[in-house]
């Protein structure tokens, strides 16, 4: 999609979600030391606690080579936070704070989360068949093999079907073929992503949007819309939005000691390896400090982790046109960046993540 199109949707976004673009920056509450503590903001207000790089003790001149990687490869806008807190918040070009830009496929992990919740609030469990939720005839595949393809299998790229059909996103039957039995074989599968929106509404009785909205944005201060372009659904939000959903994440699904998501378990397994073909993929969160990874539009498996420069706890959501949130849990770190295609045109990882951790590790020594 061109960028033309982006603004245009972000403009009617913002009418649709009341946005107001003369809001102000107002994250000025002083700071004594370095906090420690987490830090969640009001879901009411634009106010948002702020720690400068000089507090932290970051080195100060390595900013302005992280600033002008992020103008040079077409950045709209780039959020860092330490324990809650933003260190870091700018916006290039016409590109504000209160303007809406899309998600692409680091809108999986948004997917992701919502599963769980549907699965602890006892609507679905991840090992149930598709079939119980799409019903007989959800592919081109014979009966057997659509009761062979769960729930788990939708959420970590494993459910067998043909990624070769000439369009990844189609989810109609026709395009779902079978190639190989689920559990044997990892691609980056668009179509059966999708699908989980379909399997959350046919469980819960209750549109994926809707539910998505009550359950995870609204109670954490998010704004922001699932939109519908083609076969995809689109998450449209504010870089502030997508820096809050990294802070729930960060504190392992509790939002200021509310529990959003409980289940510890899905928990830990949505953030680490989710089976046995692709190290470096959990329930559609990146991984990093594997053996090795596969990337998407290849079946080959590449050795090495998945970001040299990264830590090795980082996980990650990451879309087309190098959209990014990087989740660093032993260092309280969340990372924003929206944007253009910095040049490689990846759906997922690019050459980008490692050129930008090599900068963000100058300013953080």
């Amino acid at each position: 999609m061109t960028r033309y199109f982006l603004f245009t949707v972000s403009f009617v976004l913002l009418l649709l979600l009341g946005c107001s673009t003369d809001q102000i920056n107002t994250n000025n509450e002083e700071e004594t030391g370095t906090p420690t503590t987490s830090y969640f903001p009001p879901i009411d207000s634009n106010l948002w606690e702020s720690i400068s790089t000089e507090e932290l003790g970051w080195n100060l001149t390595a900013e302005q080579p992280l600033y002008d990687f992020l103008v040079e490869n077409d950045t709209d806008a780039f959020i860092i936070l330490k324990n809650g807190r933003i260190v870091w918040e700018k916006y290039f070009g016409d590109f504000t704070q209160d303007d809406n830009h899309a998600w692409n496929s680091a809108g999986k992990t948004l997917t992701a989360m919502t599963v769980g919740i549907a699965q602890e609030e006892g609507f679905l469990n991840l090992d149930d068949s598709t079939v119980d939720y799409l019903g007989e005839g959800w592919s081109s595949m014979s009966l057997e093999q659509e009761q062979a393809v769960t729930i788990r299998n939708h959420l970590t790229m494993s459910t067998g079907l043909d990624y070769a059909t000439g369009d990844i996103f189609c989810y109609d039957p026709e395009c779902l073929l079978f190639k190989n039995e689920p559990n044997t074989f990892w691609y980056y599968h668009n179509a059966p992503y999708t699908l989980l929106d379909q399997i959350v509404t046919g469980a819960t009785d209750v549109a994926f949007k809707d539910y998505f909205y009550k359950k995870i944005r609204d109670k954490i201060g998010m704004q922001g819309l699932w939109v519908s372009i083609g076969y995809n659904n689109i998450y449209f939000s504010t870089a502030r939005s997508m820096a809050r959903f990294g802070i729930l994440n960060l504190n392992n699904g509790v939002w200021d000691n509310e529990i959003i998501l409980g289940d510890t378990t899905f928990l830990r397994d949505m953030k680490n390896t989710s089976q046995n073909m692709n190290p470096s993929y959990g329930y559609l969160w990146w991984l990093n400090g594997k053996l090795s990874y596969k990337a998407p539009g290849s079946e080959a498996t590449f050795n090495g982790k998945l970001i040299e420069n990264a830590p090795n706890d980082l996980y990650a959501g990451l879309g087309k046109n190098d959209q990014k949130l990087y989740v660093v849990p032993s260092q309280d770190l969340v990372i924003v960046r929206m944007g253009g295609d910095a040049g490689e045109a990846q759906l997922g990882p690019s050459s980008f993540d490692n050129e930008l951790w090599g900068l963000l590790n100058d300013l953080m020594q």
